[in-house]
């Protein structure tokens, strides 16, 4: 797909009254096959009772940028998610500017793997790390 395509695709996704809303604020930057970059500023909204990112928030990042990376392949299928874990490194702080990466690992006959790394974008300092396998179905 090329960038606007991806960027619809993201659109389509976020533009609804459903859960998926809440990343609204998420920018697409770049993408190319089974990869996606995308960027944001943490708002108060995004954070938890400590004032920095939270964590549910950051897993909605890590399922929703990965489901993009991976409709973004040949394949072109969303899944269903069958595994998700989250590694948090360190606080993202509020007013600060994040990038969001999700990189296909493996595209599967029935299942695809994916990373995601949130990393401040001043510093490249990783804030979480996260992994997502999906099942797309047999094919």
């Amino acid at each position: 797909m090329s960038l606007n395509s991806v960027k619809q695709l993201f659109k389509m996704l976020t533009d609804c009254r459903s859960f998926d809303r809440v990343l609204r604020g998420v920018n697409i930057v770049s993408a190319s096959p089974g990869k996606v970059v995308c960027e944001m500023r943490v708002d108060e909204e995004h954070t938890n009772r400590g004032g920095t990112l939270h964590g549910g928030y950051t897993a909605t990042l890590v399922d929703v940028i990965s489901t993009v990376a991976i409709m973004n392949t040949e394949r072109g299928l969303p899944g269903v998610s069958v595994d998700m874990n989250i590694t948090y490194m360190t606080a993202g702080k509020m007013g600060k500017d994040i990038l969001i990466t999700a990189e296909v690992l493996k595209g599967g006959r029935t299942l695809a793997f994916a990373t995601v790394d949130i990393t401040d974008k001043a510093t490249g300092k990783l804030i979480a790390q996260g992994r997502h396998t999906k099942h797309l179905g047999s094919g």
